[in-house]
């Protein structure tokens, strides 16, 4: 099993090692399960293979449990018996607790090293997605995002495309002419969406030191690949937010990294846990996004397993790229859930010596179906695994102990103090303040000036050249009886009277022919 992560034992008493190719780790895979049956320490020692292995591995703790990665398991552990009892049952010979290298994520900036991006790198596409937006306010998105490249306007955090939307809006007039009309109420809903972000912790996400990529790819000098891992129970709190995140971050993965073709093993392993959140009400642009990412990515070095309860929550064109699959338990109380078990066991390569449907409704806690890639990465016959007993701790660990992680790690003080440079917040707001100043500056001037031409520059609708004031009175002393009277007789005409007069002039006119 050298050129492969051990995953368990399968076959006849559990006695055949079951494995997953280094080689084809990066050709993606599944996790599935329903609550309870094991999902999480499959998870947990996937995670320490790839590390064993040299490889870098990014995942998400939603429950909490996960940072038990960062310490050795331990011979007091009240299921210490069990796990040995195990690995001997599944011929898992050199088997003892270690804990691995480990660097803490936290959006929140609570429980690991910040973590973010700015608005520019996140895009208009995710960020409507995250801000639930309809198609008219994500266009008006669109056009703030142009004319941010187009004027040189970095959009950095919240505040900058706040502001920019301000400018915007104020614009809206001008801006129509080239790009269609701008809804001042679309952009108060897209203001108001981006308030109700704000409040519930999104503006963290936003700023710089935006997070490197290298950071999140790290190999230790023992040669072991860092686990990182992203504090999340909180952060489900925001599900949508979450999920944009991690989309994000795949997206970068995919748009960042060289073609590498097939290497012997992945550069980076990504689990993406909860993966159902990631699909619920999600644009066709978006899960198109997601398919072209999964299909691609994998030339780039990089192994994507999603994690999710059931396989039918991932579209079906992603679905196909998920070759290396393990399925823990699936319960069926419905009819609707036996459907989709038939489904699920419809996708495996039959084994002859169960069956598969049967297996899969029927696997205990810590056992799942398992088929992985093989040779020229065909799909291995179905079998039904027992999983690995873990090395590190089963569970999560103190906060104290969290907390020597954290300060210890090689990023250690690079993302804690969030950096405020010049962007597009400051750069209309010194537009701004220049136009007040303009503005005044030519008050100030007018007050300065005679009261005539004060009174001539406010009331003059033409620049042309003005006449001197001595011919301006002589036209108005010529003409000055003549316009009375031509002013007076057009009122009298013009009203109901010289209506009625005009009638009886010409109705007699006409009488008389």
């Amino acid at each position: 099993m050298e050129d492969s992560v051990f995953i368990g034992g399968g076959g006849e008493n559990y006695a055949v090692k079951q494995g997953l190719t280094l080689k084809y780790a990066n050709r993606h895979g599944l996790v599935a399960g329903a609550t309870g049956t094991g999902k999480s320490v499959t998870l947990q020692i996937l995670a320490e293979g790839f590390s064993k292995a040299g490889v870098p591995v990014f995942l998400s703790d939603v429950k909490g449990d996960l940072s038990g990665i960062a310490a050795a398991g331990s011979e007091t552990f009240k299921l210490h018996q069990a796990f040995s009892d195990r690995a001997a049952k599944i011929g898992f010979d050199d088997y003892g607790y270690e804990a691995f290298p480990v660097t803490f994520w936290d959006l929140l900036g609570e429980q690991g090293h910040p973590v973010r991006t700015t608005v520019a790198e996140m895009g208009p596409l995710l960020l409507a997605r995250l801000l639930e937006l309809s198609e008219a306010q994500e266009g008006i998105l669109n056009i703030a995002f142009r004319l941010a490249d187009e004027q040189g306007l970095p959009l950095l955090d919240l505040k900058d495309l706040q502001a920019l939307l301000v400018w915007v809006g104020e614009n809206r007039k001008d801006l129509a002419l080239r790009y269609g009309a701008i809804s001042v109420a679309s952009v108060g809903a897209i203001q108001r969406r981006l308030l109700i972000l704000e409040n519930q912790g999104g503006a963290k996400l936003f700023g710089e030191p935006a997070l490197e990529l290298t950071d999140i790819m790290m190999i230790d000098a023992d040669g072991r690949g860092r686990i990182n891992i992203l504090a999340a129970d909180k952060l489900m709190g925001s599900p949508r937010l979450y999920a944009t995140f991690l989309l994000w971050l795949l997206s970068e993965l995919f748009e960042e990294l060289p073609e590498v073709g097939d290497p012997d093993k992945p550069k980076l392993v990504f689990f993406f846990d909860e993966a159902h959140l990631l699909f619920e009400d999600a644009p066709k642009a978006l899960v198109d996004k997601v398919e072209q990412v999964a299909r691609l990515i994998r030339s780039k070095g990089v192994g994507v397993y999603f994690i999710s309860q059931n396989p039918s929550d991932i579209p079906e064109d992603i679905l196909g790229q998920l070759g290396n699959r393990i399925q823990h338990a699936l319960r069926a109380f419905t009819a609707r859930d036996r459907k989709q078990l038939r489904l699920a066991a419809e996708t495996y390569r039959d084994n002859p010596r169960f069956s598969t449907e049967d297996a899969i409704r029927e696997v205990g806690v810590g056992e799942a179906v398992t088929s992985m890639l093989m040779k020229k990465g065909v799909p291995g016959i179905v079998e039904r695994t027992l999983i690995r007993p873990p090395s590190s701790k089963l569970g999560p660990i103190d906060p104290s102990d969290r907390k020597q992680v954290i300060n210890t790690s090689p990023v250690a003080g690079k993302y804690e103090t969030l950096k405020d440079r010049r962007s597009a917040y400051e750069i209309l707001k010194l537009r701004a303040e220049k136009a007040a100043t303009d503005a005044e500056a030519l008050e100030a001037q007018e007050e300065d000036m005679p009261v005539h031409e004060r009174e001539f520059n406010a009331g003059r609708r033409y620049s042309g050249t003005r006449v001197t004031r001595s011919t301006s009175r002589t036209t108005r002393k010529q003409d000055s009886f003549g316009e009375a009277m031509g002013k007076m007789v057009m009122k009298e005409l013009s009203g109901t009277t010289g209506r009625k007069l005009v009638r009886g002039i010409l109705g007699s006119l006409f009488k008389g022919r």
